[in-house]
């Protein structure tokens, strides 16, 4: 009986819960408030996998994760409007390219786009352009002073200390050379370089400015003149058509629901970037550091992706790593074993080479093109800010080639050489007597240049590379359908630099797009659904803390000290090109553009 009386019991309160179920009006749907997504755009947006830095688990900005932000917020129906903060961006011309697509895209969902920024700096500006409405500080003063590239000359120093350079090229536009052989730039030099600034002076910065500022009354003619006439003070700009308010960052904020027609929205802070879990690490623990040193674990699906192989930074012979001058080098090992996991992962269908890059070592572009070639799966090159020299000698792996408008290519040519530091040594008293066998022993010295023998013997080794790289770009131009002759190359080739709009129209380059036309392209080769974002793999994986740690290499030298001194002082764009000259001084033969080329 107890049995029984429980198990009424049982059901009658079942019954009671189902009563009160049904007799319980269902509970409304909460609808969420309108949303402004904020994004805040600033440094330099690098390229490639990355991990968190070495005193915080905040995972950087790169380009893709701002583009994915922005394509997110799009998407999302509770966002009612874009707002970009821009701050300080460091990007080259081909990534403003790249964010140019990424607003374009949004725009076409129907949602504006707002932009506030203190800089004054050109770049930031531009960006901040791209946007339906721009609010600046009343004390900017715009900075948008034109296009310019300089080029530092180590000639006459060279010769105040006694140090020679003594270099050897092929192709009149190989410029890389003269910054240590001359005191200006040649005829040649000059020549191409006027031909890259005008473009990126007229398409880049005019063309771009009054693209997006049309509706404000600006056309080129009236850009050129503001140019002309700049620093810009806050309320001419606002007067000409470059701004549209002067406010303040959080009373511009505040009105901003108002402004997109939605009064109750809300500002969504750093929309869509991922959380940081610094606040939830107790370094109080000692497990916790090992935590931090250990490899970020993923595990991969068996779903179709598209592997992107980064090569960023100058190519070397051997692993990846950071260079003089902090940035990074594509090891010719690191890449090589990237293109291999690509090639063997049965879950890859398609490969983009994600080129950043001023090229480097001849040997080292070499092993990684041949690597490429070896591969079976479909490959495009997708280039960013700079794929040029070793940067388009591995391009032209690949089985097309897509750049941005303005990123800076070509320059196909090849030189080699040393610098010779015995008059240096000369002067503070220091003599070599040297016993040697062999005509050509001493061609590595760096006591003195070449002899005869030497010169000739250099000069017929960059010959046939150079021959080589012809053969590489003419092949490379064959598999993607391109009918062009050895002398056709020939003549934009001698080391010459373009733009990715001046490659497309001499047939360098087969498309002008995005990372993410890329894909597209990626997509279609590979056969995998069109209505679908295919999985990313990107390669090499970025690196954890330990691996970066064991990655710096602690050197007291007089080389290191010089150019850390040298940024200190604020030559930072010298002690660039001079960490260049140093990461590469062990290689025999270059493939480098104008040297160290930065166009501001």
């Amino acid at each position: 009986m107890g049995l029984v009386k429980i198990l009424a019991l049982v059901v009658g309160f079942g019954v009671c819960l189902a009563c009160q179920a049904e007799d319980t009006p269902p509970k409304s749907e909460k609808k969420s408030l309108p949303v402004i997504a904020h994004i805040k755009i600033m440094g330099d947006l690098s390229e490639g996998a990355t991990e968190s830095g070495l005193f915080s688990s905040a995972v950087p900005d790169t380009l893709r994760s701002i583009q994915d932000r922005i394509e997110k917020a799009a998407k999302d129906p509770a966002v009612v409007a874009l707002y970009l903060e821009v701050e300080d961006v460091s990007i080259g011309w081909g990534k403003l390219d790249e964010m140019e697509s990424a607003l374009q895209k949004f725009r076409k969902s129907g949602k504006k786009i707002f932009a506030w920024t203190a800089s004054e700096e050109s770049k930031d500006y531009l960006v901040a352009a791209m946007a339906d409405e721009v609010a600046v500080p009343e004390s900017v003063s715009l900075m948008i002073l034109g296009v310019q590239s300089s080029v530092t000359f180590y000639k006459e120093l060279f010769d105040l200390i006694g140090v020679r350079a003594d270099m050897l090229k092929v192709g009149d536009f190989k410029s890389a050379v003269e910054p240590y052989t001359r005191s200006n730039l040649s005829g040649p030099a000059r020549k191409q370089l006027e031909s890259m600034i005008d473009d990126f002076y007229t398409q880049s910065l005019v063309g771009r400015i009054a693209r997006f500022r049309k509706s404000k009354g600006l056309d080129d003619a009236k850009v050129i003149k503001a140019i002309d006439e700049a620093p810009l003070v806050a309320a001419l700009a606002k007067e000409l058509g470059f701004v549209d308010k002067l406010d303040y960052y959080e009373n511009y904020t505040s009105t901003l629901g108002k402004a997109c027609g939605k009064p109750e929205a809300t500002l969504s802070k750093n929309y869509g970037k991922p959380k940081s879990k610094d606040d939830e690490m107790d370094f109080s623990n000692p497990f916790t550091l090992l935590k931090a040193l250990s490899p970020t674990k993923t595990k991969e699906s068996k779903n179709p992706k598209i592997a992107i192989i980064h090569a960023i930074g100058e190519i070397v012979s051997g692993k990846s790593s950071f260079g003089f001058t902090g940035g990074e080098t594509v090891g010719s090992t690191t890449l090589i074993e990237a293109i291999q996991k690509a090639e063997s992962d049965p879950t890859v269908k398609a490969i983009i080479l994600r080129i950043d890059s001023p090229g480097g070592s001849a040997l080292a572009s070499d092993l990684i093109h041949a690597e490429l070639m070896r591969c079976k799966k479909p490959i495009i090159a997708s280039m960013s800010d700079v794929a040029a020299s070793g940067g388009y000698y591995i391009a032209s792996g690949a089985k097309r080639i897509m750049a941005e408008p303005s990123t800076i290519t070509g320059s196909i040519g090849v030189f080699g050489g040393k610098v010779a530091i015995g008059g240096a040594y000369e002067k503070v008293g220091i003599r070599t007597d040297v016993v040697k066998r062999g005509a050509n022993a001493g061609i590595n010295s760096m006591e003195r240049g070449f002899n005869d023998s030497e010169r000739k013997a250099m000069t017929r080794v960059i010959e046939a590379i150079y021959e080589q790289f012809l053969d590489r770009a003419l092949k490379g131009r064959e598999r993607a359908g391109k009918k062009m002759t050895k002398e056709e190359l020939t003549k934009l080739a001698g080391g010459r630099v373009w733009t990715g709009r001046q490659a497309l129209e001499n047939g360098l380059v087969d498309q002008l797009g995005t990372l993410e036309d890329a894909i597209v392209w990626a997509v279609k080769e590979a056969n995998l659904p069109k209505d679908q974002r295919p999985e990313l793999l990107d390669l090499p994986k970025g690196k954890n803390l330990f691996d970066s740690l064991l990655d710096i290499k602690l050197q007291v030298s007089a080389e290191s000290a010089l150019l850390e001194k040298l940024h200190l002082i604020g030559l930072s764009s010298e002690a660039k090109a001079l960490g260049q000259l140093l990461l590469l001084r062990k290689e025999k033969v270059w493939l480098l553009p104008l040297h160290h080329l930065d166009v501001k």
